[in-house]
């Protein structure tokens, strides 16, 4: 379960939730574990672009990776989605406002 400790841990959640993409990523890894070669072939995306996505995802403990060996021998990358459930509210946000140390983007 993620919890927020710091506002900025609060705006990397919605950061990582405000593209389209990463939506459709989260969407697949809530029906399990998928391997990164399966995941870009099945969103249609180049693992470049993907690896991008995941990163952002990781960075807000959205989900988790973990490497597997295969009965090939190769080693392959896999992710999984974290629980999360959250009730996001005026109180939350007033406790984790006074903790932002993010600088604007120009």
């Amino acid at each position: 379960m993620i919890y927020f400790n710091s506002g900025d841990q609060l705006l990397k959640f919605f950061e990582a939730l405000s593209n389209p993409q990463r939506l459709k990523i989260i969407a697949v890894l809530s029906e399990g574990k998928q391997y990164v070669s399966q995941l870009a072939r099945e969103l249609n995306m180049s693992r470049p672009l993907l690896y991008l996505h995941l990163q952002k995802l990781e960075e807000a403990n959205l989900v988790s990776s973990d490497m597997e060996i295969l009965e090939s021998g190769k080693a392959a990358k896999y992710y999984m989605l974290n629980s999360f459930n959250y009730e996001i509210n005026e109180e939350l946000i007033f406790k984790l406002a006074s903790t932002l140390t993010m600088k604007k983007k120009n």
